[in-house]
């Protein structure tokens, strides 16, 4: 009877909604019930918006252009797997702690839009609000991110100032008495914390896949063909793709793809960023933790739910393409989880890997239409990439489908350095100083 009732409606949206009676009811029948994610559909000749990148900017973009502005006909490009690039090489951090116009606002919807996502997708992304929590080592430091959490607070978002007494009441094994930079005490913001990547990767894939978005994997851009001022088509792996519009959100290989496309230099470096997984620990730290004053030291830790202590820090400052590691960093990255937690040391190191980072000179995204008329660009994120996806492809839907920007992402355009406009977020990314 339950069978034949399944049977009246639409069976694959029954058997892979995820709700408690579908999980019980597969627990049964062997796991049997439940259908691939997300098709792995032929490519089309012709779309109405490709998205190039299906990283976490991406597979959002596309999933909020079918939801938001009801777009038909959308393809997202990925050269490789869904999470096998930038989406699953990062520490997972979700923070809104931005000051400047614009950022602010930017990532305070995207906090917002993770705090309701796994309802949203229908898919479980593992977002922890355990705390964002950023240790400060001298007066002027307080002074400074006083400033910037009293902004937050004065629009709408959460900060706390944590003096030193109750820092130690909140985590009292952080090495206090012989650390290389001395404690005053902290910064916080409790809404921030943790989500785990791969699931937020999948999630979206499925949910811009339920929607009618193809989803092209192994589908690698090789050339760009332009006529009379716009893309003609894209020539892939797959073979050859038009799109009425076409949006590049590659991260770290921006640039590949703009000099594919016969424009000129961007205002972006690709840097790899270094990240680390220990063995798993009983629980040890219940937040996000931030050591190190800029221009000295910049560390970050944080304890995943299978029990890793999961870290990482400064960019490695050479321009590279690379995903690997290297050794200087693994000693410098050591040498400051010791001097924070040296409770750490006896752990071992199990994994180590690098993402390609797109840094803009003032530390802020690009998001704007581009000199090819059907052109639109999402780059230059920096160390934001992770916690801007959902707002990112919300932001870059709403671009390319009104093909005007939100009156939040207007100055974050490539002429913006040209204006004297510079979003500066301090130790987000590198300063202008003699670049032009």
């Amino acid at each position: 009877m339950i069978l034949g009732l399944y049977k009246k409606k639409n069976i694959k949206e029954i058997m892979t909604r995820f709700n408690a009676w579908n999980v019980f009811k597969n627990g049964l029948n062997g796991q049997t019930g439940w259908s691939r994610q997300w098709r792995d559909p032929e490519p089309k000749e012709n779309y109405e918006v490709v998205i190039v990148g299906g990283g976490l900017h991406g597979l959002a973009t596309a999933y909020y252009l079918a939801k938001n502005h009801n777009i038909k006909k959308i393809a997202v490009l990925e050269k490789g797997w869904i999470g096998g690039g930038n989406a699953g090489r990062n520490t997972t951090i979700v923070r809104s702690n931005y000051m400047m116009p614009g950022n602010r606002e930017f990532y305070e919807h995207s906090l917002k839009l993770w705090e309701n996502l796994s309802h949203d997708l229908n898919y479980n992304v593992m977002f922890s609000q355990r705390a964002h929590v950023v240790l400060l080592h001298s007066p002027g430091a307080i002074d400074a991110f006083a400033r910037r959490y009293n902004i937050m607070k004065l629009t709408g978002s959460d900060g706390e100032l944590w003096n030193l007494d109750k820092l130690k009441r909140k985590i009292p094994h952080l090495n206090y008495d012989n650390v290389r930079f001395p404690i005053l005490g902290a910064i916080v913001q409790p809404r921030a914390g943790n989500a785990r990547h791969d699931s937020a990767a999948w999630g979206y894939a499925r949910a811009a896949d339920s929607l009618g978005v193809d989803i092209l994997q192994n589908c690698e851009v090789t050339g760009v063909t332009r006529k009379n001022g716009s893309i003609e088509s894209l020539q892939t792996s797959r073979g050859i793709i038009k799109g009425k519009k076409i949006g590049f959100a590659v991260a770290g290989h921006t640039s590949v793809l703009w000099q594919m496309a016969g424009l000129g230099n961007l205002p972006i470096e690709s840097h790899k960023l270094q990240a680390f997984v220990t063995e798993a620990i009983k629980p040890l730290l219940d937040c996000v933790l931030i050591y190190g004053p800029a221009g000295a030291a910049h560390f970050y830790i944080s304890q995943s739910d299978k029990g890793s202590m999961v870290f990482g820090g400064e960019l490695d400052w050479y321009k590279s393409y690379a995903q690997r590691g290297n050794l200087p960093t693994v000693k410098e990255n050591g040498e400051c989880a010791m001097a924070i937690m040296p409770c750490l040391g006896k752990l071992r190191l199990l994994r180590h890997w690098a993402g390609v980072m797109d840094m803009s000179m003032d530390g802020s995204f690009f998001m704007c239409k581009t000199p090819i008329a059907n052109l639109y660009l999402n780059a230059g994120w920096n160390y934001g990439g992770f916690k801007a996806s959902p707002a990112s492809g919300w932001y870059f839907a709403d671009l390319i489908a009104n093909e005007r920007p939100h009156k939040i992402i207007e100055n974050h355009n490539l002429e913006r350095f040209e204006k004297g406009i510079n979003l500066d977020e301090r130790g987000i990314g590198p300063d202008p100083k003699m670049h032009g």
